[in-house]
């Protein structure tokens, strides 16, 4: 294979190369915001100055940070209901721009002390309605705009933005708490949580610089705004970008050639049927490997593993993040577009489950710290998180977000990729909402828990994951789920039973 890994595949032009990443850069913003939040939440948490400014008391810690997490994850839950009509109504470019002011608002609540923690939990609901208009447009967006040959990297800036937002908030917690003129203020949580204005504001101003979904104006029949987007986005007017176009319009023509007008029968189809099952199992398993628990939590879990003196607990938790940044960027320039995902999904969870079961097994029999020291069994259990996090960030951290959008065809994309975010936000509510209490009970079997999950996960790709990378996005989504056909007669580009 030599130096191929390293090489970039060519596209239309190199001006196209550009804009295919400048657009990537823009709507991505979104989830490095929502790496950012996760991250900045779990520090800002464990401030006193918060903890006094909103009136409660230690015992009532874990209440108040599940409740901190799980209201804004539950706002995502609810925004996937709405965001799907407005969609597919009023376009991708515009339906990104309404979340992300959505977004700023929730922030300017939650940024303004009010001394009032209802106040901050209806910050909490709001800006996680804006998040969750993110997640569900956003992916889409990506999948319908990028070309084929970087889709998938493109698509997994996703995670790697969102690696990039985890750090950053991982680092300025770490500096307003060291900070001797911000910290034990109230200024020691207001600044991390009001540096979210910059880039949701960013966000919002840009997407009126992009333009809109090539295959959104091609299902409203608006064909001459659809060439003057596909050919601005591949950067020429040439005889590929033509070709492009054309077989677009004959996927998509073809799917409609099918059943002119949706109807929930379409649903039932076996192969949807397994679309439907596939896509939000996928975004079910990358919540259920713990790393998004982690995330959030990070200094929690540090602090039961080599406790906190000294900050030690955000120090490692900084670390953890730039970690994670590492991973992320190694798998988009070196491994994207190199391994099926297939392989990347069970390996990735192979890998997980294996350092879950050490970490367990450290914890449970070795102590970890002894008085204010990190003892050599602590040392090893921070290396294997550290691992655990690169291996994710390699696989189930980025894959999904470019592997679901592809299995769906365009007339039931908004929709499965609604239900996938619905699983995604419901399970991330679930373990981010339970995290403080299992640390504070079970202890070092969390981590036993997050190796069965990780286990199955395996599984279930190995045998239900169909191939996707390298096709055409119509005929990625038309990939048959061969086993679950009843009718041996089927349309590849449409993934539809013809009549």
């Amino acid at each position: 294979m030599g130096l191929d890994i390293l090489k970039f595949p060519d596209l239309n032009s190199r001006k196209g190369t550009y804009r295919a990443y400048h657009l990537s850069a823009i709507i991505f913003i979104s989830s490095f915001l929502s790496g950012y939040d996760s991250g900045v939440a779990g520090g800002v948490l464990t401030y006193k100055p918060f903890q006094k400014d909103y009136g409660y008391s230690s015992g009532t810690e874990s209440e108040v940070s599940s409740l901190t997490v799980g209201l804004n994850q539950l706002g995502s839950f609810l925004a996937c209901f709405v965001f799907y009509p407005l969609t597919n109504k009023y376009g991708r470019k515009y339906t990104i721009a309404l979340a992300a002011f959505i977004y700023v608002i929730g922030t300017m609540i939650q940024t303004i002390n009010t001394h009032s923690l209802a106040a901050w939990y209806v910050g909490r609901i709001v800006a996680g309605v804006g998040m969750g208009g993110l997640s569900v447009v956003v992916p889409m967006y990506s999948a319908e705009m990028t070309p084929k040959e970087i889709r998938g990297r493109c698509g997994s800036f996703y995670q790697w933005m969102y690696t990039w937002g985890v750090m950053a908030a991982y680092w300025i917690d770490y500096g307003v708490a060291k900070s001797p003129t911000i910290s034990k203020t109230s200024r020691e949580w207001q600044l991390p949580i009001g540096l979210e204005l910059v880039p949701s504001g960013i966000l919002f101003l840009a997407m009126f610089t992009l333009p809109e979904s090539v295959r959104w104006l091609l299902s409203k029949n608006r064909a001459d705004e659809a060439w003057k987007s596909l050919s601005w986005i591949r950067g020429d007017e040439g005889q590929k970008t033509l070709d492009e176009f054309n077989e677009t319009q004959a996927g998509l023509r073809a799917e409609k050639a099918a059943k002119d007008n949706f109807t929930i029968r379409e649903l039932w189809h076996p192969s949807n049927r397994m679309r439907f099952f596939v896509g939000p199992t996928m975004f079910i398993f990358q919540n259920t490997t713990g790393s998004s628990a982690l995330a959030v939590f990070a200094p929690q879990y540090f602090k039961l593993l080599v406790g906190d003196s000294g900050n030690r607990d955000l120090l490692l938790t900084g670390l953890f993040g730039a970690i994670k940044v590492v991973g992320c960027t190694f798998f988009i320039f070196f491994m994207a577009e190199q391994f099926s995902r297939r392989t990347l999904l069970v390996g990735g969870a192979t890998g997980m489950a294996i350092c879950m079961l050490i970490i367990t097994l450290i914890v449970r029999f070795d102590p970890t710290q002894g008085g204010d020291n990190v003892t050599n069994a602590g040392r090893a259990t921070v290396a294997m998180m550290y691992l655990d996090i690169v291996i994710y960030n390699c696989s189930w951290g980025p894959v999904p977000w470019a592997y679901v959008p592809e299995i769906f065809p365009t007339r039931i994309r908004s929709l499965g990729l609604g239900v996938s975010m619905l699983a995604h936000w419901a399970t991330s509510f679930c373990f981010s909402f339970a995290s403080p209490y299992m640390i504070s009970n079970i202890d070092e079997y969390t981590f036993l828990i997050f190796m069965g999950f990780d286990f199955v996960a395996a599984v279930f790709t190995y045998f239900f994951a169909q191939e996707t990378r390298g096709k055409v996005l119509e005929a990625a989504a038309g990939v048959e789920y061969s086993l679950y056909e009843k009718d041996e007669v089927a349309v590849v580009e449409k993934g539809v039973e013809t009549e």
